[in-house]
């Protein structure tokens, strides 16, 4: 145990060494608080554009530090000899790997944490087009992030200490005093009082982005064991762009026709042929005289199982391939939930409990994964 949280402090500390790191961090931060000084015209839905721009970028700039920072962590260790040294003490392949996913998740912790003080920043700050940009609030963040730069160089030349660490570690500090400050619209005046206040319900929303980094970053590990820097990425992307579109590529192909069709409307554009389209559509007439009401739940158990039973003989229920695909791939739209924050809405955090399940669930098969080709990987 004690040797997996020196490997993973070490990892995570010279995660945080990277320029790149903090590139991103505070780029995407000080974005995220730009977009919402900025005029959108949309008929008094400026604010929900907001929110969904400041989470579209957490999400991305998140799952590309997520790959570089798992990709170039192992890849390059491998490469320059530092895996063979560290593993030639008595240290296991499986503690290595461990450390090193343990030091990255810490990593993408502090750069969710800073992107969604942001993001809350944001949602206080956006304003509809009748009323005025709060330019207060966005130099107050924006000097914050200035100030920590500032405070690293200082602490780089007079104490001969990391500039990027430093750096990182006072953005983070500073980032969170600005936004405690900017949320405390009563302690600094009326300069926010046509302003809206801040929506916590990003929070969650934040939370289930941070575990679609968490599973890339995991991909992105198992990766490294076997490639560099840049295949990793390529696989990865190719990974990110199938699981955005994984309900129309695999979804509708795994679950029975009789519920990923249920009406007549969406019978009609399913990739069948016309004797299985007319199957269907016969069952559905039977169990619903509406052609264009979508069939619920109880309607549903009135299909008979010998319906049932003659749609699965035509070739209409779930294909193998498409479930396993549809299983092995993440559907990243499950951590997508901007829309899910319209109006008064919510996302309810036994949803999130379960988003963290089902990522560890993965995680453990990933690593494991991980570590059969990491063993047999030639470190000399």
């Amino acid at each position: 145990m004690r040797q997996l949280r020196t490997i993973a402090w070490n990892a995570f500390t010279e995660l945080m060494r990277q320029p790149v790191f903090l590139l991103l961090m505070t780029c995407s931060s000080v974005f995220a608080v730009f977009l919402a000084s900025t005029p959108y015209f949309g008929f008094g839905e400026d604010p929900k554009l907001v929110k969904d721009s400041v989470l579209a970028t957490l999400l991305l700039v998140g799952l590309f530090g997520a790959v570089i920072s798992a990709s170039s962590s192992v890849a390059r260790e491998i490469r320059t000899g530092t895996a063979l040294a560290v593993l030639s003490k008595p240290v296991g392949r499986v503690v290595f790997l461990l450390g090193k996913f343990l030091g990255l998740a810490l990593t993408l912790a502090v750069l969710t944490y800073v992107n969604l003080m942001s993001a809350l920043v944001a949602s206080k700050i956006s304003f509809t087009a009748y009323g005025e940009a709060d330019k207060t609030a966005f130099f107050l963040f924006t000097g914050a992030v200035a100030l920590a730069f500032l405070l690293g160089g200082f602490s780089n030349y007079f104490l001969n200490r990391n500039f990027t660490s430093d750096a990182v570690s006072f953005v983070v500090i500073l980032t969170t005093l600005a936004f405690f400050i900017i949320a405390q619209k009563e302690r600094v005046g009326s300069m926010f009082e046509d302003h809206i206040d801040v929506d916590y319900r990003l929070i969650p929303a934040a939370l289930l982005i941070f575990c679609a980094f968490l599973l890339l970053a995991g991909i992105a590990l198992v990766c490294s064991t076997r490639l560099d820097v840049i295949p990793s990425l390529a696989i990865c992307s190719l990974i990110f762009l199938l699981g955005l579109m994984s309900d129309f590529l695999f979804g509708r192909w795994a679950e029975p026709a009789w519920i990923a069709f249920p009406s007549q409307q969406s019978v009609q554009s399913a990739p069948f042929t016309f004797e299985q389209k007319s199957l269907l559509s016969a069952v559905i007439e039977q169990v619903d005289a509406d052609d264009n009401k979508q069939m619920d739940a109880s309607e549903m158990n009135a299909i008979s199982q010998k319906d049932i039973q003659q749609m699965q003989e035509a070739g209409m229920g779930g294909q193998w391939w498409a479930q396993a695909i549809y299983a092995v791939i993440p559907n990243w739209q499950l951590f997508w939930l901007a829309d899910a924050l319209e109006n008064e809405k919510v996302i309810p955090w036994s949803y999130v409990g379960r988003a963290f399940a089902y990522v560890f669930s993965y995680l453990g098969a990933i690593m494991l994964l991980a570590v059969v080709s990491f063993e047999t990987r030639e470190l000399s």
